[in-house]
Protein backbone atom coordinates (compact mmCIF):
# COMPACT_ATOMS: atom_id res chain seq x y z
CA UNK A 1 0.00 0.00 0.00
CA UNK A 2 1.22 3.49 -0.85
CA UNK A 3 0.68 5.92 2.01
CA UNK A 4 0.50 9.67 1.50
CA UNK A 5 1.61 11.32 4.74
CA UNK A 6 -1.02 13.85 5.79
CA UNK A 7 0.68 16.11 8.32
CA UNK A 8 -1.04 19.26 7.16
CA UNK A 9 0.99 20.21 4.06
CA UNK A 10 0.98 19.40 0.36
CA UNK A 11 -1.36 18.74 -2.52
CA UNK A 12 -2.69 15.47 -1.11
CA UNK A 13 -5.75 15.22 -3.31
CA UNK A 14 -3.70 15.71 -6.47
CA UNK A 15 -1.51 12.72 -5.61
CA UNK A 16 -4.52 10.59 -4.80
CA UNK A 17 -6.19 11.49 -8.09
CA UNK A 18 -3.11 10.62 -10.14
CA UNK A 19 -2.74 7.21 -8.54
CA UNK A 20 -6.47 6.60 -8.96
CA UNK A 21 -6.07 7.23 -12.71
CA UNK A 22 -3.21 4.72 -12.67
CA UNK A 23 -5.40 2.17 -10.84
CA UNK A 24 -3.00 2.22 -7.90
CA UNK A 25 -4.50 2.24 -4.42
CA UNK A 26 -3.34 4.85 -1.92
CA UNK A 27 -4.27 5.77 1.61
CA UNK A 28 -3.70 8.86 3.73
CA UNK A 29 -1.86 8.54 7.04
CA UNK A 30 -2.58 11.08 9.76
CA UNK A 31 -1.20 9.12 12.71
CA UNK A 32 0.84 6.04 13.57
CA UNK A 33 -2.21 3.78 13.70
CA UNK A 34 -2.85 4.48 10.01
CA UNK A 35 0.57 3.16 8.97
CA UNK A 36 -0.21 -0.53 8.44
CA UNK A 37 1.19 -2.76 5.66
CA UNK A 38 3.22 0.10 4.24
CA UNK A 39 4.89 -0.56 0.87
CA UNK A 40 5.69 3.01 -0.19
CA UNK A 41 5.66 6.44 1.47
CA UNK A 42 5.01 9.84 -0.12
CA UNK A 43 6.01 12.85 1.96
CA UNK A 44 4.51 15.96 0.33
CA UNK A 45 5.20 19.51 1.38
CA UNK A 46 4.77 23.19 0.60
CA UNK A 47 5.90 26.27 2.48
CA UNK A 48 8.68 26.72 5.01
CA UNK A 49 11.15 24.16 6.39
CA UNK A 50 10.57 24.82 10.12
CA UNK A 51 6.79 24.85 9.71
CA UNK A 52 6.93 21.49 7.96
CA UNK A 53 9.11 19.97 10.67
CA UNK A 54 6.91 21.33 13.45
CA UNK A 55 3.83 19.78 11.87
CA UNK A 56 5.51 16.45 11.17
CA UNK A 57 6.96 16.21 14.69
CA UNK A 58 3.55 17.10 16.16
CA UNK A 59 1.80 14.44 14.06
CA UNK A 60 3.17 11.62 16.20
CA UNK A 61 4.38 9.79 13.08
CA UNK A 62 8.06 10.79 13.22
CA UNK A 63 9.36 7.74 15.11
CA UNK A 64 7.27 5.32 13.04
CA UNK A 65 8.44 6.89 9.79
CA UNK A 66 12.08 6.63 10.93
CA UNK A 67 11.51 2.93 11.61
CA UNK A 68 9.82 2.27 8.28
CA UNK A 69 12.34 4.17 6.17
CA UNK A 70 15.65 3.71 7.97
CA UNK A 71 15.20 0.23 9.43
CA UNK A 72 12.57 -1.52 7.32
CA UNK A 73 13.89 0.18 4.15
CA UNK A 74 10.44 1.09 2.79
CA UNK A 75 10.82 3.25 -0.36
CA UNK A 76 9.98 6.89 0.40
CA UNK A 77 9.88 10.04 -1.69
CA UNK A 78 9.84 13.63 -0.44
CA UNK A 79 8.21 16.28 -2.63
CA UNK A 80 9.37 19.94 -2.66
CA UNK A 81 9.63 20.90 1.04
CA UNK A 82 9.09 17.21 1.72
CA UNK A 83 12.40 16.70 -0.07
CA UNK A 84 14.12 19.51 1.83
CA UNK A 85 13.21 18.12 5.26
CA UNK A 86 14.95 14.87 4.31
CA UNK A 87 18.15 16.79 5.05
CA UNK A 88 19.81 17.78 8.29
CA UNK A 89 19.06 21.51 8.38
CA UNK A 90 18.09 24.54 6.30
CA UNK A 91 19.27 28.11 5.95
CA UNK A 92 15.56 28.96 6.06
CA UNK A 93 15.05 27.87 9.66
CA UNK A 94 16.53 26.63 12.91
CA UNK A 95 15.01 23.19 13.39
CA UNK A 96 16.74 19.94 12.57
CA UNK A 97 15.46 18.01 9.57
CA UNK A 98 14.85 14.27 9.36
CA UNK A 99 18.48 13.60 8.49
CA UNK A 100 17.58 10.71 6.18
CA UNK A 101 19.97 12.04 3.52
CA UNK A 102 23.01 14.01 4.64
CA UNK A 103 22.92 17.57 3.40
CA UNK A 104 21.90 21.17 4.00
CA UNK A 105 19.18 23.20 2.31
CA UNK A 106 20.59 26.41 0.85
CA UNK A 107 18.96 29.58 -0.45
CA UNK A 108 19.65 30.56 -4.04
CA UNK A 109 22.37 33.21 -4.26
CA UNK A 110 20.76 35.83 -6.47
CA UNK A 111 24.08 37.66 -6.95
CA UNK A 112 25.43 34.64 -8.85
CA UNK A 113 22.61 34.72 -11.42
CA UNK A 114 23.60 36.86 -14.40
CA UNK A 115 20.19 37.53 -15.88
CA UNK A 116 17.48 39.54 -14.15
CA UNK A 117 15.27 37.28 -12.10
CA UNK A 118 13.76 36.89 -8.67
CA UNK A 119 12.74 34.34 -6.07
CA UNK A 120 10.98 32.05 -5.87
CA UNK A 121 12.08 29.97 -8.84
CA UNK A 122 8.66 29.33 -10.31
CA UNK A 123 7.59 27.62 -13.50
CA UNK A 124 8.57 24.87 -15.90
CA UNK A 125 12.16 23.65 -16.10
CA UNK A 126 13.99 20.80 -17.76
CA UNK A 127 15.84 18.31 -15.62
CA UNK A 128 19.25 16.89 -16.49
CA UNK A 129 19.41 13.21 -15.54
CA UNK A 130 22.97 12.43 -14.45
CA UNK A 131 22.50 8.87 -13.15
CA UNK A 132 20.42 6.02 -14.51
CA UNK A 133 17.66 5.23 -12.07
CA UNK A 134 14.33 3.35 -12.27
CA UNK A 135 12.60 6.56 -11.14
CA UNK A 136 13.32 7.95 -14.63
CA UNK A 137 11.98 5.05 -16.69
CA UNK A 138 10.17 6.23 -19.86
CA UNK A 139 11.00 9.88 -19.18
CA UNK A 140 12.39 11.95 -22.03
CA UNK A 141 15.85 13.40 -21.55
CA UNK A 142 14.35 16.89 -21.77
CA UNK A 143 11.33 16.22 -19.56
CA UNK A 144 9.75 19.33 -18.07
CA UNK A 145 8.61 19.64 -14.46
CA UNK A 146 6.94 22.39 -12.47
CA UNK A 147 9.04 24.12 -9.79
CA UNK A 148 8.15 26.53 -7.00
CA UNK A 149 10.94 27.13 -4.47
CA UNK A 150 13.60 29.51 -3.17
CA UNK A 151 15.85 26.90 -1.58
CA UNK A 152 17.63 23.81 -2.88
CA UNK A 153 19.16 20.66 -1.36
CA UNK A 154 22.97 20.56 -1.18
CA UNK A 155 24.01 16.93 -0.69
CA UNK A 156 27.10 16.07 1.35
CA UNK A 157 27.68 13.13 -0.97
CA UNK A 158 27.43 14.17 -4.61
CA UNK A 159 26.64 10.56 -5.53
CA UNK A 160 23.22 11.13 -3.94
CA UNK A 161 22.35 13.59 -6.75
CA UNK A 162 20.69 11.78 -9.66
CA UNK A 163 19.31 14.79 -11.57
CA UNK A 164 20.01 18.50 -11.72
CA UNK A 165 18.19 21.53 -12.98
CA UNK A 166 19.34 25.06 -13.65
CA UNK A 167 18.36 28.42 -12.22
CA UNK A 168 21.33 30.66 -12.80
CA UNK A 169 23.47 27.79 -11.52
CA UNK A 170 22.99 24.05 -11.49
CA UNK A 171 21.22 22.64 -8.45
CA UNK A 172 20.16 19.17 -7.36
CA UNK A 173 16.51 18.55 -8.20
CA UNK A 174 16.32 14.77 -7.67
CA UNK A 175 18.24 12.92 -4.97
CA UNK A 176 18.43 9.27 -3.99
CA UNK A 177 20.07 7.38 -1.16
CA UNK A 178 19.21 3.67 -1.14
CA UNK A 179 15.40 3.54 -0.64
CA UNK A 180 15.02 7.30 -0.09
CA UNK A 181 14.18 9.73 -2.90
CA UNK A 182 13.53 13.45 -3.06
CA UNK A 183 12.30 15.68 -5.89
CA UNK A 184 12.38 19.47 -5.68
CA UNK A 185 9.66 19.93 -8.30
CA UNK A 186 5.96 19.09 -8.05
CA UNK A 187 5.22 15.89 -10.02
CA UNK A 188 1.54 16.23 -9.12
CA UNK A 189 1.49 19.49 -11.15
CA UNK A 190 3.77 18.32 -13.97
CA UNK A 191 1.30 16.62 -16.30
CA UNK A 192 2.50 13.47 -18.06
CA UNK A 193 6.10 13.71 -16.87
CA UNK A 194 4.93 13.85 -13.27
CA UNK A 195 2.47 11.00 -13.77
CA UNK A 196 5.23 8.85 -15.29
CA UNK A 197 7.60 9.58 -12.41
CA UNK A 198 4.98 8.77 -9.76
CA UNK A 199 4.09 5.56 -11.58
CA UNK A 200 7.78 4.64 -11.62
CA UNK A 201 7.99 5.28 -7.89
CA UNK A 202 5.02 2.97 -7.30
CA UNK A 203 6.90 0.20 -9.12
CA UNK A 204 10.18 0.49 -7.20
CA UNK A 205 11.35 -2.64 -5.46
CA UNK A 206 11.88 -2.51 -1.73
CA UNK A 207 15.55 -2.08 -0.80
Amino acid sequence: MIYIIDYGLGNLGAFHNIFKRLNIETKFAKNCDDLVDVDKIILPGVGAFDHAMKLLNASGMREKLDQLVLVDKVPAIGICVGMQILGESSEEGKLKGLGWIKGIVRKFDMSSIEYHTKLPHMGWNNINIIQNNPLFKNLNSNALFYFLHSYYFECNNKQDIIAKSQYGNDFSCVINRRNIYGVQFHPEKSHQSGITLLNNFSNLNNA
